[in-house]
């Protein structure tokens, strides 16, 4: 694949952060070399990875104040068929604001220092903070595409909207290339009404560019991050983590449909059979009656190597939320 896609959203709270460690963890189980990109002070994407935050001795802050090579700060991941990860803690933002003062380049310093490991990678994944800040803004010139998280809500929608303006800045600016990778519905509820009409002007605003995999509210997701592991480690069969191999999946294949090319790859996870039928994907792309949860057709697997991912399947139901 080759790629840099930055995981952005201006409102916190969305799932950036549960998107960036499970979509990784989902893309390494097919045999795909994934670097995971923490700019974020809080650090969740690194403790969420097993990393203890507290203990870095090199960190993205001196990767981009240029004290260390990226290759000499990244940490591998052990879970699953394992990921690489370049950790984050609260000394990013110090290294904010030192970028601040800089009177050139300032918006640059990730590129630069991706440069030399990018072809490494297959993909590269950069977890945005909640904020339009110069940490994202060196994410996004460093991506070739956006990611954005989105909860079907008023306030989120406000968000998208400015972080849309923003890439059309970085654009004309600095990195003409950006494009969208797509707009992912997270935390949903299909009984919700509000959520419903909002999934309804984001299709019919954005079109394809709209993920069909949906994200539903599941416990699982929730509690993945205080064992230190994606959710795909903690509870395979969980609708979330299922949820996130169904996005790898559709991911994969819309990449394979743009090139023309297919690769084949087999999960890594040890005696953990990625069934088709394990689907959590919600097809949302009909009318969403306001009186009654969208409904979905029958499940269309995509198939990722020996994986088998599912893009829309049934929403999840109440009664799983304990899963």
């Amino acid at each position: 694949m080759k790629r840099v896609i930055a995981i952005a959203m201006q409102k916190g709270g969305v799932g950036k952060t549960t998107t960036a460690v499970n979509l990784a963890a989902s893309l390494a189980a097919t045999k795909r070399r994934v670097l995971l990109i923490d700019m974020d002070p809080q650090g969740n994407t690194t403790m969420g990875s097993g990393v203890d935050k507290s203990q870095l001795e090199r960190s993205t802050c001196e990767v981009l104040l240029g004290e260390c090579l990226l290759a000499d700060a990244l940490v591998p991941i052990q879970h699953g068929g394992g990921f690489t990860l370049l950790p984050a803690n609260q000394d990013l933002t110090a290294a904010e604001v030192r970028l601040l003062t800089l009177p050139i380049g300032r918006e640059t310093k990730l590129r630069q220092a991706l440069a030399p490991k990018r072809n490494d990678y297959d993909l590269v994944l950069i977890d945005c903070p909640p904020a339009l800040n110069m940490l994202t803004v060196n994410a996004l010139v460093a991506a070739d595409s956006v990611l954005i998280p989105m909860q079907c809500e008023y306030y989120a929608l406000e968000g998208l909207s400015a972080l849309l303006s923003t890439v059309e800045q970085i654009r004309a600016a600095v990195n003409p290339q950006l494009a969208i990778e797509g707009v992912l519905r997270t935390m949903f509820d299909p009984r919700n009404n509000l959520a419903n009409e909002v999934s309804a002007q984001l299709i019919a605003h954005f079109g394809d560019k709209v993920f069909r995999t949906v994200i539903p509210r599941n416990i699982r997701l929730a509690e993945a991050p205080s064992f230190g592991k994606p959710a795909l480690f903690h509870d395979k069969e969980s609708r979330g983590a299922l949820a996130y191999l169904a996005l790898a999946g559709e991911m994969i294949r819309r990449e394979e449909e743009s090139t023309g090319l297919v690769r084949s790859t087999t999960p890594l996870t040890p005696g953990t059979a990625l069934a088709a039928d394990a689907a959590t994907a919600t097809d949302l792309t009909a009318p969403i009656a306001h009186s009654a949860p969208a409904q979905a057709p029958a499940a269309k697997p995509v198939e990722v190597g020996t994986m088998s991912a599912p893009v829309n399947a049934a929403p999840a139901q109440a009664e799983d939320r304990t899963r």
